[in-house]
Formats: structure tokens, C-alpha cells, sequence
């Protein structure tokens, strides 16, 4: 897939958060940065849920920003050494990480679903169906949320667009 031009493209900062959102953020600091009033939607639950314009959800912990997941079409692309982490085919994506994780000695972990995740940069690369296709739809997690057996069990789960 090409880049699209219309995409935002925001930027990894491992341990800190992505884009313009920052882990420990509040819901309202949030929509703030993303120039918003508020979310479209909040979903309550053992984590709380705010989706955003533009396909960016955010997963609070203890009213916190613990994840944002981006859609694969219409969320913020972000690049990891090149490589478009939304919207690519799944397994390029898994194959990425696993060169990635090879070559710089990043922390692996397969999550319940079999998604892949570097732990030690906080990406999860999950699959989302869009239409016939399946894209690539990452999820930037704080690291101590990501390995945390309960984040495992309770791994933010949506539902196929489009």
C-alpha cells in the first residue's frame, strides 16, 4: 500500500507515549492535544475506552492514559525504521517486528490473540479486517501495561471496520 497523503503521521516515542498523547495523560488533557472538545464515544469497563476522530482510541487505566490503538485507514500512520505500522499487510508487519526484535535485541511477546508485541518499545501490531482485506492496526502501550498479566487477559479487543 502506498502512503496516503491525507494520513497524519505521527511519531514514536517509546516509554512515553505517541504522536501528541503522552502515557499518564487525563481524558480531558487528551482531547486537548488531539484539538478536539471530547470523544465520539466512551466505553466504561475494567479499562476505560475513549474513541477520537480520525480513528485514534485511548485506554485509560485509573483515569490515566495507559494505550492509544490507531485504526489501520484512518488513523495517524507512524513509522518504525521505515516500516508503516498501520495499514500493512499482517504478515510483513509480524515479520518486521521479529527482524526488528533480531537485530536490536528487543523484548518479544505474543499476546492471547497471537498479535506481536515489542515490549521494551511499547508496540503491539494487531490485524483488523477491513472489508476482504486484513491491515496491520497498532496499539502503543506504557510497557509496564503491556507486560502485565492482566493487560494480557483483558487486551483491548475491537471489533473489524469497514
Amino acid at each position: 500500500m502506498g502512503v496516503d497523503v491525507e494520513r497524519e503521521c505521527w511519531e514514536l516515542r517509546s516509554g512515553v507515549g505517541v504522536g501528541p498523547l503522552r502515557f499518564g495523560m487525563s481524558p480531558v488533557e487528551v482531547a486537548q492535544a488531539l484539538f478536539v472538545s471530547g470523544p465520539e464515544e466512551r466505553v466504561g469497563g475494567p479499562y476505560e475506552q475513549e474513541d477520537f476522530p480520525d480513528g485514534v482510541k485511548a485506554f485509560y487505566e485509573v483515569g490515566k492514559l495507559a494505550c492509544v490503538a490507531l485504526d489501520a485507514v484512518s488513523g495517524p500512520q507512524v513509522f518504525l525504521a521505515g516500516f508503516p505500522l498501520a495499514g500493512s499487510d499482517p504478515e510483513q508487519g509480524r515479520q518486521f517486528l521479529l527482524d526488528q526484535a533480531a537485530e536490536h535485541g528487543n523484548w518479544v511477546l505474543y499476546t492471547p490473540d497471537e498479535s506481536l508485541s515489542l515490549t521494551d518499545l511499547g508496540v503491539l501490531l494487531r490485524a483488523q479486517r477491513v472489508g476482504d482485506a486484513c491491515l496491520t492496526r497498532p496499539l502503543f502501550v506504557k510497557e509496564e501495561w503491556l507486560e502485565s498479566e492482566y493487560f494480557r487477559d483483558h487486551l483491548p479487543l475491537e471489533g473489524a471496520s469497514g
